[in-house]
């Protein structure tokens, strides 16, 4: 549907509003399955150290120019999902909330008064990190792209219904304890200018998932440290798109 642009959109949204108001048979949220926001994206690409509250925590640079890399598309999940992972390979398994921006459109070259032209939609991500991993090896993609490692949704909200990207709060609760608590205007380098600095060198396609950066408050900083244990729970709220629910086992 994306692909295929907004007429596809629109279609698709008059003949659901036209069987809802024929009174056609509805199934309750409670009664169905969660799947990942997207489901076969062309590419996922994450920002790192996009808050400088994260950054300094993690003690990492802000660079002069954005930290940018790949996630794997086994580690999506969605909503209410339970995520594993061996014990004997990672042991600081961490949270981190990001908003998540789902292109509409190609963008090539795009300035950032046009990038928000490009969005079809935002969703609420969990980029999980094996912190030992991550820093003991020089790249990122690994120790985030476990099966089950980007939970995403509950749904995509289409950018008609956000005015400002830049005016979210996203807070993170781990077995009802509140531990990131910040807005979406934090950010170093806002959603327009990812898009437009990501499209200046790569065209972003339909489908393709940015995951945005997440804010101070993550586990690894916290003295003593909270990382994910058997039997965690994670939420992850952001304004008027949502809440994400993680379950976590460690085997």
């Amino acid at each position: 549907m994306i692909e295929k642009g907004a007429d596809e959109y629109n279609r698709v949204r008059a003949l659901s509003l036209n069987a809802a108001a024929q009174g056609a048979t509805l199934t309750p949220l409670a009664e169905l399955r969660y799947s990942s926001a997207v489901l076969r994206p062309p590419q996922i690409i994450a920002i790192g150290a996009n808050y400088a509250a994260h950054s300094s925590e993690l003690k990492l640079r802000v660079e002069t120019a954005a930290t940018v890399f790949s996630l794997w598309p086994n580690s999506l999940t969605g909503h209410e999902s339970t995520i594993t992972w061996p014990t004997d390979l990672t042991s600081q398994v961490d949270y981190e909330a990001e908003l998540g921006v789902i292109i509409g459109k190609a963008a090539h070259q795009v300035s950032v008064a046009d990038a928000l032209d490009h969005v079809f939609g935002y969703t609420v991500v969990n980029d999980i990190t094996a912190r030992d991993l991550q820093f003991s090896e020089a790249q990122w993609s690994r120790c985030k792209s476990f099966d089950g490692f980007t939970p995403t949704g509950p749904v995509v909200i289409t950018a008609d219904e956000i005015a400002d990207p830049q005016d979210l709060r996203l807070t993170t609760h781990v077995d009802g304890r509140i531990l990131q608590d910040a807005s979406s205007g934090d950010m170093v380098r806002s959603v327009a200018e990812i898009i437009s600095y990501l499209s200046s060198t790569s065209t972003l396609l339909p489908g393709t998932l940015i995951s945005t950066g997440s804010p101070g408050g993550a586990g690894y900083s916290r003295k003593p440290p909270v990382f994910l244990q058997d039997g965690s729970t994670v939420t992850i709220t952001i304004d008027r798109i949502g809440f994400l629910t993680t379950h976590c086992r460690a085997i």
